[in-house]
């Protein structure tokens, strides 16, 4: 573990292989992630989930997932575990976190995540086992995270017109036609907003065209 404690595990590739079966019950794939530019793996709609909640963080600037085998024995046989990320965050602190819903937590699964945490305690890294995120910041996060990639940015002059019309908190929609075209300017709204240089209420009720959107820089900075 000490060997490990400065190694680059944000850069790991995935140690198990990503498999596509029908039958097989989950729902494997990749999330192109627009912090870091890279593809990252996942298993389960969950743990797209918390990818997408991931990249959404302005803390973080590297993920892995599925990124080391953690060996150990429980006293009766050899265990074994692979976390599902490694998270780098900006001021250069590590976590690893393991996705799953609590009522799908049962007692071999909760042995693997105490043996984690106290590995990850042992070289100074964080570890968090998440579950089922908030309905409704998820649901507005996976329509955000659709204009994610910087082609959605708009032409010249649209970004610094957005940040000027939504100076004040201002209708989404409202806000969107006053600069232009909808369909030239909502994507390039929405992109601001994923790189939260524009900020809404996203935890307490769905975007539609009268939720108020505002200047980061106006409300001290995202919410």
């Amino acid at each position: 573990m000490d060997q490990c404690h400065g190694l680059a595990w944000e850069e790991a590739t995935p140690v198990r292989t990503f498999r596509w079966s029908r039958g097989l019950g989950h729902f494997p794939g990749w999330w192109w992630a627009a912090s870091t530019g890279r593809h990252v793996g996942f298993e389960s709609w969950l743990e797209q989930d918390r990818l997408i909640l991931l990249d959404f963080d302005p803390e973080v600037v590297g993920i892995a997932s599925q990124p080391f085998w953690l060996h150990w024995h429980d006293g009766k046989e050899k265990r074994r575990h692979a976390p599902d990320y490694f998270v780098r965050l900006a001021d250069g602190r590590a976590r690893v976190v393991d996705v799953r819903a609590e009522d799908q937590v049962d007692e071999r699964t909760a042995e693997a995540f105490a043996a984690t945490e106290r590995a990850c305690s042992a070289v100074g890294w964080e570890f968090r086992h998440v579950g089922v995120p908030d309905p409704a910041l998820m649901a507005n996060l996976r329509w955000l995270a659709r204009y994610r990639h910087p082609r959605c940015a708009g032409g010249p002059g649209i970004a610094a017109r957005l940040r000027e019309t939504f100076a004040v908190p201002t209708p989404l929609l409202t806000g969107a036609e006053a600069i232009g075209d909808r369909l030239a300017v909502l994507p390039a709204l929405f992109h601001l907003m994923w790189k939260q240089e524009l900020v809404a209420d996203l935890a307490h009720e769905r975007l539609d065209p009268a939720t108020l959107v505002r200047s980061a820089s106006s409300a001290g900075g995202p919410s």
